[in-house]
């Protein structure tokens, strides 16, 4: 018996109580001993206790029930709004009408706060969304769709709702969940295009191989002439599959160990005159000037000399064959007190168009294919840059006008 109980029979037997006080106090006063008189009142009590239970006014069965059943709402109230609060993915919580009964922070974040009691049509528009609400309420089974957001920026989730069964088994509320996977489809499409994009690059100089091979097997058979015009082709192109292949594996490579910082100090100063005495015959050849403008100590960053080599041959070399036509290449090594150590290339070249410069990293991404290749460009250079600096926790930010000019600056 509970002590609810317990008091719930005092106060139905309060005469009963005040009787068991007398009767121990007039033996007290008699002349009985104290012990006496303390036992008679412990046993008036036990039969009060007895006597209460059996004449208490009995609950009906529905009140029962309904006070039970507040109980547990409130109680389930209270765990479902704590439950809530600890998940990151955005939850609502329905009634069996589709309104809002609660929500977490991350809804709120995600699409803004609801107001309780507002049906769910107030926020989601969507007929596949309110469809399946209506079926999953009717039918009281779990429930999912993909749906998308346009606004404020394209977001996809796996929606899903399922019945929250609450007393007596009846489906009394429906959590809806979104999940964000718009990570994963961004990874899909890149990878679809990764694909689409690698074989095309290499359908092309194998089907090049291919028709010199059978020309020179055919009808080039007995024409030396014609063989060594060919051969010097079918270098070229054998070349070009070998530069792609070398920059995937290096993706690849880079790929794997993105997680890994660096943990070994380098100075800036002689890996940038490393690259530009390396890059100075194909400066040469190209009639541009590279000049460094560089300070007398020492810039160290946290990284890996050989992909910084790597990272400053790719953007110099860009420089020197897209930015020719401003004959100069300027290379500013910058370590501000207190501020953030940066590298620029700086061409004066016909510079890049605005729309394409947020793609520049893209793999397979050019601005203009035929001058790419032209200049034995295999599309990936820059995504490599990208994806050593990710490593190096570093930044690359371009600046670019038309007939002004372009600006790589690595930011580390």
């Amino acid at each position: 018996m509970g002590w609810r109980a317990v008091m719930r029979r005092l106060a139905a037997g309060w005469a009963y109580f005040a009787a068991a006080v007398l009767v121990s106090l007039a033996a007290y006063l008699s002349g009985a001993q104290p012990a006496f008189a303390a036992i008679l009142f412990a046993l008036s009590m036990l039969a009060i206790l007895l006597r209460a239970g059996d004449e208490a006014p009995a609950v009906s069965p529905e009140v029962a029930a309904v006070s039970d059943a507040k109980e547990k709402v409130e109680g389930t109230g209270l765990i479902v709004s704590g439950v809530l609060g600890a998940i990151d993915l955005p939850l609502f919580v329905l009634d069996r009408q589709g309104a809002l009964q609660e929500q977490n922070r991350a809804a709120e974040k995600a699409f803004g706060a609801l107001e309780a009691g507002l049906h769910i049509s107030a926020r989601f528009r969507s007929p596949s969304i309110l469809d399946m609400v209506r079926e999953t309420i009717a039918t009281g089974e779990p429930n999912q769709i993909e749906h998308s957001e346009r606004l404020p920026s394209e977001r996809v989730y796996i929606v899903r709702i399922a019945p929250m069964r609450l007393g007596g088994g009846t489906e009394d509320l429906f959590l809806v969940s979104f999940k964000d996977i718009s990570e994963l489809r961004r990874i899909d499409r890149m990878r679809s295009d990764f694909v689409a994009n690698a074989s095309h690059e290499l359908r092309t100089p194998l089907a090049s191989l291919r028709g010199f091979i059978e020309t020179m097997q055919g009808p080039a058979r007995n024409d030396p002439k014609a063989q060594e015009r060919f051969l010097g082709i079918m270098l070229d192109q054998a070349n070009r599959m070998s530069r792609l292949v070398d920059d995937l594996l290096s993706l690849s490579r880079l790929e794997l160990k993105a997680h890994i910082a660096p943990d070994q100090m380098v100075d800036l100063v002689p890996v940038i005159g490393h690259v530009r005495d390396s890059l100075a015959p194909l400066a040469s050849e190209l009639h541009v000037e590279i000049r460094l403008h560089v300070p007398e100590e020492k810039v160290e960053v946290l990284g890996d000399r050989d992909e910084l080599v790597q990272v400053f041959e790719n953007l110099i070399e860009n420089a020197c064959k897209y930015g020719q036509e401003g004959e100069v290449v300027d290379i500013y090594v910058r370590n501000p007190a207190g501020g953030s150590v940066e590298v620029s290339i700086v061409d004066h070249g016909p510079g890049i168009p605005a729309e394409h410069v947020p793609r520049l990293t893209e793999r397979f991404y050019r601005v203009s294919v035929t001058d790419s290749r032209s200049k034995k460009g295999t599309g990936l250079g820059l995504a490599i840059v990208k994806h050593i600096l990710t490593r190096h926790r570093a930044r690359l930010v371009v600046k670019s006008e038309i007939d002004q000019g372009t600006e790589f600056t690595v930011r580390f």
